[in-house]
């Protein structure tokens, strides 16, 4: 095991209106993608909730409401500030509260004039707001593909390949998705983008090789992820077991809790029979709000990337300003739904995040820099 001499911090810095979340990273040159570390600093202004509503046969329920929501954090009763269903743009919500626990951001710049201080209408208009601004909804996710590109892969990366080239060319055009693949080093293939052609391009060209260092490069998919507006997800193809990563799984369920990434994994039969690492991926992915799919065949594993795909389609993403709370560590956040009628059914959302100290960063110069994605 690698032992790790560096160490990451991550904040929350004011991206977009439509972000909701401060992220500030500072990190120094390193000789390798893969010396990453397991230590995390992230401040948390606006926290972003991606949710699934399912009945009890597994059907999303669609239509709800920011008021049939109910949201606490550490027991603390919290206020809807935005609030989205699927693809559809948001529903205007209330600016930041007085006693809120961080000031609200500042407006966007460039905007319409028409886009500002846009008058209540009833019913709830199909709007973005944030701190009294108004703006267009979200749309879209940012979705990245990570693909094992290790010798495990060798009997099915074919049938593989063409799972994950259906899956980009059945996304909705207003996601975009970014393509990467790891065996022992993570590969960046393709790039976030709406070319579905420059994707695909990127998956035909993969080849298998060498051991797979899994978490190393889940954790700088995240890195990469982070500092992204709205709803983002990670979609995993894994056919094995880590057997070459420094970072443990732990480490980047928590990063990915803190920023509000879904990580999403598709694996194989073979994984499975590994209990260590079929448990971790269950772990990891229901952290974050996400799910682990085991394919015992090509059939399999296009059900599970159709699956991800409605599931990205059907999310509520519900965000709130935390209320004062002295609690600078991990925070429990917990969601129900208010109705009687609908207690029944059952909700999927990330369960936390960590809240700690706050690092400075000296100048813009200095976090423009923090948050270009590594280059190895």
């Amino acid at each position: 095991m690698i032992r790790l001499i560096r160490t990451f911090a991550f904040h929350f810095a004011w991206l977009d209106v439509c972000a909701g979340l401060l992220l500030t990273m500072v990190s120094a040159p390193r000789p390798s993608a893969q010396d990453e570390t397991s230590r995390f600093h992230v401040n948390v202004v606006l926290v972003q909730l991606n949710v699934a509503v399912t009945d009890s046969k597994g059907n999303y329920i669609t239509g709800l409401r920011p008021e049939d929501f109910e949201i606490t954090e550490d027991n603390i009763p919290e206020k809807i500030a935005n609030f989205e269903e699927g693809s559809s743009e948001s529903y205007r919500a209330e600016p930041a509260p007085a006693n809120s626990a961080s000031p609200p951001p500042s407006a966007p710049q460039n905007l319409p004039q028409e886009a500002v201080n846009t008058p209540d209408l009833a019913p709830p208009a199909r709007v973005h707001t944030l701190a009294g601004v108004t703006v267009p909804g979200l749309g879209g996710a940012a979705v990245f593909i990570l693909f094992d590109t290790s010798n495990y892969m060798y009997r099915s990366f074919v049938f593989a390949q063409d799972a994950i080239a259906d899956f980009v060319r059945a996304m909705p055009d207003a996601n975009k998705i970014a393509f990467y693949s790891y065996s022992r080093d993570l590969s960046r293939a393709a790039t976030l983008t709406a070319d579905r052609f420059q994707v695909v391009s990127g998956v035909r060209s993969t080849v298998a090789g060498d051991d797979a260092a899994l978490y190393n490069s889940l954790l700088l998919t995240v890195k990469d992820a982070a500092p992204l507006q709205g709803r983002k997800a990670i979609v995993v193809f894994s056919n094995g077991p880590d057997n070459a990563s420094s970072v443990p799984p732990e480490d980047v369920a928590e990063l990915a809790q803190s920023t509000g990434t879904i990580i999403y994994i598709v694996s194989t039969r073979q994984a499975e029979s590994e209990p260590i690492s079929s448990a971790a991926f269950e772990r990891m992915s229901k952290a974050t709000g996400g799910k682990a799919y085991f394919a015992r065949n090509w059939r399999q594993e296009k059900d599970a990337f159709t699956s991800i795909q409605q599931d990205l389609s059907h999310l509520y993403t519900l965000s709130y300003y935390p209320q004062a709370n002295p609690n600078r560590g991990w925070r429990t956040i917990k969601v129900r739904l208010v109705p009687r009628e609908l207690q029944k059914d059952h909700l999927r959302t990330r369960d936390g995040y960590s809240l700690m100290q706050q690092v400075e960063v000296n100048s813009e110069a200095d976090t423009a820099s923090a948050l270009r994605p590594n280059p190895n």
